[in-house]
């Protein structure tokens, strides 16, 4: 499986894992690895912190959607003297406590005074128990009901989102940490050349103040020195352009960007791995993986649930509306005192409410263009699986070719180093020229470039494997 791959590969990798940038610097070798750059990503970055401000935010939401079914108390209460006549004075306290399933139960006491109260009003003291029922629209799905199964829908879709916003950050900080390692790579050999061209042209200057070689010889040699010089300047720009990039990706405890100084070095252990001991994944596990748990199509799955429910929701919109309500009665403010079938028959209030929209035109609208987006969503979910597995097959070919290339590379280096090396024997022996000599050790570094060059592109190209599967963390 790539998980455990990974973790092979971390293994080799780090020498020191450093859990913080504030806390975590380099090390006292000035070297920076893989898993401690990556740390310091995880931890600071913004697009990481931002990821977890929206599953906070998703969070909030969802309990502020909770308010739907939080019981409610409310207290009416109003007085009117005119003319020396008391006309009304009355105190009303209720409360109501709504449940999931729609039905909305309330209690309240009443104290009714005066004389011009409604006559629908029962004056005194009186208690009531009561209870509402809906039996056609909101008896299945209603918009407090449907708020909240949304808000955990969201929440949950937060969570796969900040996933996937993690395995893309993660992407393209090993590609930019692995682009620095290949140009750390590249400078070295050039500078490596340099000491050694160094040191070949004070070996030509010298056996030619003996009289051994022409003086064309130290030009030829100062030539090639200068060229591989230049050569360096070049890659050291090079090597800082990609420690710049290196920092985009590198903040502080404190929110503050920091800039990784030129002395720092990338890791070297990983000039020690062999490619050839890594063994790939099976291709239809991680296909199989993907199709259950990539975050991209999880995301899918999360947003077709939200439009499940809305589409259950605008259903009810063609149902018509029937809400039956009633109260039991008494007198004083215990409603429960000769609490006797006989006496309640006698001490009730009932009705009902019904609302019936003749032509459904509203209902009927909101149910298609729910049905639309679901088939819509589907068919983006479909697209997006095709992608990803695309994505995962061509990813799993070039890491597989990278190996392969790898491997060939480091054969086809060893072989023009064994024919520098041939070459250089023959030209202090006096039997070659410096032409050849020169010759031989471009292509020499140009092999040794190569294989350096494709290392780094493997490492990187195994972490893009983890990408396209979803499974960076």
């Amino acid at each position: 499986m790539i998980r455990s791959l990974h973790i092979l590969v971390s293994l080799l990798l780090i020498l020191i894992a450093l859990p913080g940038l504030g806390q975590q610097q380099p090390d006292s070798k000035n070297q920076l690895s893989p898993e401690a750059f990556i740390s310091i990503v995880r931890s600071y970055h913004p697009v990481a912190r931002q990821a977890d401000l929206a599953l906070d935010l998703a969070e909030a939401n969802l309990t502020a959607s909770r308010a739907g079914f939080d019981p409610l108390f409310t207290m009416n209460a109003e007085r009117k003297t005119f003319d020396g006549r008391n006309y009304y004075d009355f105190v009303r306290p209720e409360l109501r406590i709504p449940t999931w399933y729609g039905i909305e139960v309330k209690a309240g006491l009443e104290n009714n005074m005066g004389d011009y109260l409604n006559p629908e009003v029962s004056k005194g003291r009186s208690s009531y128990l009561g209870i509402s029922v809906p039996v056609g629209k909101g008896l299945v799905m209603d918009k407090r009901r449907a708020a909240l199964k949304q808000a955990r829908i969201f929440r949950d879709q937060s969570k796969a989102e900040r996933i996937l916003a993690i395995n893309d950050l993660l992407y393209e900080a090993y590609s930019s940490y692995w682009n620095w390692v290949a140009a750390w790579a590249a400078y070295n050999l050039v500078s490596e050349q340099v000491r050694l061209n160094e040191s070949r042209y004070a070996f030509v200057k010298t056996t030619f103040e003996q009289g051994d070689r022409p003086a064309i010889d130290t030009t030829e040699a100062l030539a090639q020195l200068q060229t591989f010089q230049l050569a360096q300047n070049e890659a050291w720009m090079r090597f800082r352009g990609a420690g710049l990039d290196l920092s985009n990706f590198m903040w502080m405890a404190n929110d503050s960007p920091y800039y990784l100084p030129p002395n720092v070095r990338p890791d070297p252990v990983w000039e020690k791995l062999s490619t050839d001991t890594v063994r790939l994944p099976v291709l239809e596990d991680l296909l199989s993986t993907a199709r259950i748990a990539h975050p991209k199509l999880t995301v899918y799955d999360h947003k077709l649930k939200s439009l499940d429910v809305e589409k259950r929701l605008k259903f009810q919109e063609n149902l018509p509306y029937l809400n039956l309500k009633g109260n039991l009665l008494n007198k004083g403010y215990d409603v429960f005192d000769k609490g006797t079938w006989a006496y309640y028959s006698n001490n009730y209030k009932i009705g009902f409410d019904l609302s019936v929209p003749l032509r459904l035109s509203q209902g009927r609208g909101e149910y298609r263009a729910a049905k639309i987006k679901i088939q819509t969503t589907e068919l983006d979910r479909a697209q997006t699986g095709l992608e990803i597995g695309n994505k995962i097959r061509n990813s799993f070919n070039e890491l597989a070719t990278l190996q392969s290339q790898v491997r060939l590379a480091g054969q086809n280096s060893q072989s023009y180093q064994r024919l520098l090396s041939g070459e250089e024997m023959k030209f202090r022996a006096g039997e070659s020229s410096l032409f050849l000599v020169n010759s031989r050790e471009t292509k020499a570094l140009e092999a040794r470039q190569k294989y350096a060059e494709l290392r780094a592109k493997f490492f990187k190209s195994y972490y893009g494997l983890e990408w396209a599967a979803g499974q960076l963390r």
